[in-house]
Parts: structure tokens; C-alpha cells; sequence
């Protein structure tokens, strides 16, 4: 809990500028519903969903109640707010990277581009609030599917169809009749999913090992596509 409250602590020491008639402008509003995201993710992954209440998440982010069931209807509307905006903080970035692949780097080995997206994709996949989000969502799948359903489709989708846009770019004598989802799929099973079960264990990850691993297993799946193409 020392992180949240020196979290919490930090947060009451920002100085809020005021409106008149003491409602909050649209800036400061902004920063509250950050803060109230970033509290909610903390305790979530501290405390596991059933026993994060929104009486918590009010107190620790230092906000009424009737603020944050004026945002979010209850406990999972808060959690899915939590959840859509790790996978805006997921998908985006891959999204810009293969765009500034096309526009940037035509002359790069795709051994290289893949090997600087998988490093982005690692650390996206350890950073505190996916490792919240994922291990409660985790948790939590059966009790709400439709939630499971958006990450699935609105995450890994998604990554998957902007990953194979870098393939179907490549996919030329280089890589010749590549399947270009089946690559992506292949490709993000290799770069983040040992990433993923340590953060879903709540193991660390050595970020050098990491890349380690990751530049060993790019050069086995891209020797794989082009014997098999």
C-alpha cells in the first residue's frame, strides 16, 4: 500500500484551479477522473476486485462518492472505464509504430522492426496498470464475459490486424505468400506471451532477459515463415 498512499498524498498536494461557483473546470475535471482511473487500477490490483470497494476508491483518490457514481454507475462501470483505457494505452501505440514503420523505415530489416516493436510490446504488457487490469479481468472473466469479449476484441484484434499490416507490407520475395494474420498471431503469441503470464502471476520480468528472449525467437519464427512460404 505505500505506493498507492504516496500515490494519494502527491495527488492532494497538485494545486487545482477553480471556477466559479466552485465547480471544478474542465481541466481540473479531467485530472480528477485520471486520478480516480489510476486509484481504481492500484487497488484493483492490490486488493482484487471483490474487496475494492467505491467507498476506497473515493477515499484514496479523494473524491466524494456521489463523483464517482456520477461518472460510473457502479463497481464493474468503474472497472470497464479502468479496462477501455489500458486498451486505448495498448492499442495506439502499436498502431503509430507500424504507421511510422511505413512512412520511416522502408530500408530497416523486418527482423529489426519487429525486434523494436516486441521491446514497446513488453514493456506496454509490464507496465502497472495492464497488469492490474489483466489480472483482475482474469479474475473476474466469468462473472463478466461482455468484459472479457471487449478486451479481446478491442485489444489482441485489434494488435493482431495492425501487426499484420507490417506483414502484408513485407510480404513480398522476402517473405513470399505469408498468411499475414496467421504471422501476427504467431508473432504476438512469441513477443509478449511469456511477458503476460509473469504479469498475470504476479512474477517479475526482467526486461533484458526479455529482449533477450525475444531477439532468439524472432529469428526462429521468421526462419520458420520463409522455409514453410
Amino acid at each position: 500500500m505505500g505506493a498507492l498512499r504516496a500515490f494519494a498524498e502527491k495527488a492532494s498536494r497538485v494545486k487545482k484551479p477553480k471556477s466559479r461557483g466552485g465547480r471544478p473546470t474542465k481541466s481540473a475535471a479531467m485530472e480528477r477522473d485520471l486520478r480516480l482511473l489510476d486509484v481504481a487500477a492500484q487497488l484493483f490490483l492490490e486488493r482484487g476486485y471483490d474487496a475494492t470497494s467505491i467507498d476506497a476508491v473515493a477515499e484514496t483518490a479523494r473524491v466524494s462518492k456521489p463523483t464517482v457514481y456520477s461518472q460510473y454507475r457502479d463497481k464493474r462501470g468503474l472497472f470497464e472505464a479502468v479496462l477501455r483505457r489500458e486498451i486505448d494505452r495498448w492499442v495506439a501505440p502499436v498502431a503509430a509504430a507500424v504507421q511510422l514503420d511505413f512512412g520511416r523505415r522502408a530500408n530497416t530489416s523486418l527482423e529489426r522492426r519487429l525486434f523494436d516493436l516486441g521491446k514497446q510490446l513488453i514493456a506496454l504488457s509490464n507496465s502497472a496498470g495492464t497488469r492490474a487490469v489483466g489480472r483482475t479481468l482474469a479474475a473476474q472473466s466469468t462473472n463478466f464475459p461482455e468484459l472479457a469479449e471487449l478486451a479481446y476484441r478491442e485489444g489482441w484484434e485489434k494488435t493482431v490486424a495492425n501487426v499484420a499490416q507490417l506483414f502484408e507490407e513485407m510480404g513480398d520475395d522476402r517473405l513470399p505468400g505469408v498468411d499475414a494474420r496467421i504471422a501476427a498471431e504467431m508473432y504476438l503469441n512469441n513477443v509478449i506471451g511469456q511477458t503476460s503470464r509473469l504479469a498475470l502471476h504476479g512474477f517479475p520480468v526482467d526486461l533484458d532477459a526479455e529482449a533477450r528472449r525475444l531477439k532468439v525467437s524472432l529469428r526462429i519464427l521468421l526462419r520458420g515463415i520463409r522455409t514453410t512460404t
